[in-house]
């Protein structure tokens, strides 16, 4: 008998210690507010939208340590609309992230399941407005850079390397799972960053094959057409590459940066039977995006901040193109550790004609387009993270 509880307790003890070393961590952000949209679908519209600047989520990370710095890590994240109760990202249980992997202290990280794109990891995530302070409304036109992460990557494989004096690399690889088509639905990628200081910079790749499906339509339901008019005609391209770089400084309590992007739909025409797919357009369209913002804390409770962004559509099968030019503040007033109330306003004006090949309209991300060449929206929300 004395045996007996003398090994339970030894059981229970190593128990104890085994928990002691993992780590399981239930987090999340709620997030909505009221929206005024001078024009969508002609007609101006009073609405509640959840998740604009941070998706509304909630999520499992955890960590087991293995020893000798070595762990293993893996994170489950939801997307959510707290305004239906409806999933995001398509339908998908864990849409936002949903990977496995290993973190060394030695050698970095490396891991598989739905990830983000090289370019939002390290650039959008960081360096562009959209994603600093704004949200989806701000976003580049259309975000059709993915740097404010309309789309992740499905079935990748991820290696993020330690800092090395203020310098990452990473790379990922998405597996397209066709038979006998090793590139179909496939992507891949790799970026630098840099932390120094009061300097944040990097550049980034990301190629996807057949972006249709890989990127566009990687969600639950059935392929829908793309749905902003800025692109939603290049369904039938055979690949999207993305290049993109950006750069903030800070000193005291301002800052200042900017990012470039080259966004490319290669081979139109491809694809024909793609929903939405521009008929006979063949070629290339690139779309050159160019970003300035500016943002001040005036208390540690109170920044505001203001953005300027360019986006010009080159000329495709001899149409005349497109320019967009997009005007945004912002102001954020934290009342705790944990809610912020925040106001955000942008304006988007529009020039030459569609990825269809009619007259151009504004587009801001996030809203139904407008029926003319301009669109702006106000929107005052609460964010509560948890």
């Amino acid at each position: 008998m004395n045996m007996k509880c003398a090994t339970s307790f030894v059981l229970v003890v190593c128990a104890g210690a085994a928990h002691a070393q993992n780590s399981l961590t239930l987090y999340g952000i709620a997030e909505t507010g009221i929206n005024y949209v001078s024009n969508a679908n002609g007609g101006r519209q009073f609405n509640m939208v959840s998740g604009e600047w941070y998706g509304s989520r909630w999520g499992l990370k955890g960590t087991e340590d293995l020893g000798a710095g070595q762990s293993v890590i893996f994170r489950l994240e939801n997307g959510f609309d707290i305004d239906t109760g409806k999933l995001g990202q398509n339908g998908l249980l864990f849409g936002r992230a949903a990977y496995v992997g290993i973190d060394s202290k030695q050698f970095g990280t490396l891991t598989v399941g739905r990830q983000y794109s090289t370019v939002y990891e390290f650039v959008g995530a960081n360096l562009v407005a959209s994603s600093r302070w704004g949200g989806g409304f701000i976003a580049h036109a259309g975000d059709v850079d993915n740097l404010n992460n309309t789309f992740r990557v499905n079935n990748s494989i991820r290696y993020n390397s330690i800092s090395y004096h203020g310098f990452t690399v990473g790379g990922l690889y998405s597996l397209g799972g066709t038979g006998g088509n090793f590139n179909k639905n496939s992507g891949w990628g790799a970026g630098i960053g840099y932390t120094g200081g009061g300097l944040q910079a990097a550049v980034a790749y990301t190629d996807m094959q057949d972006p249709f499906v890989s990127a566009y339509n990687n969600g639950a339901n059935a392929p829908a057409a793309v749905t902003s008019p800025i692109y939603n005609a290049y369904a039938s391209a055979r690949s999207l590459n993305i290049l993109a770089a950006g750069a903030i400084y800070t000193i005291g309590k301002l800052y200042f940066g900017g990012t470039y992007s080259n966004s490319r739909f290669l081979q139109l025409g491809a694809d024909p039977g793609n929903a939405g797919a521009g008929a006979r357009l063949r070629g290339t369209a690139a779309l050159n995006d160019y970003e300035a913002e500016i943002g001040y804390q005036f208390t540690p409770a109170f920044s505001t901040t203001a953005a300027y962004n360019y986006t010009r559509r080159a000329s495709v099968n001899g149409d005349v193109g497109a320019k967009y030019n997009q005007v945004s503040i912002g102001a954020d007033y934290i009342v705790s550790k944990r809610t912020d109330f925040y106001l955000v306003a942008s304006y988007q004006k529009a020039s030459g004609v569609n990825s269809n090949g009619t007259p151009a309209v504004a587009a801001l991300n996030f809203l139904s387009p407008s029926s003319v060449n301009h669109q702006g929206v106000v929107r005052l929300a609460i964010r509560h993270l948890f």
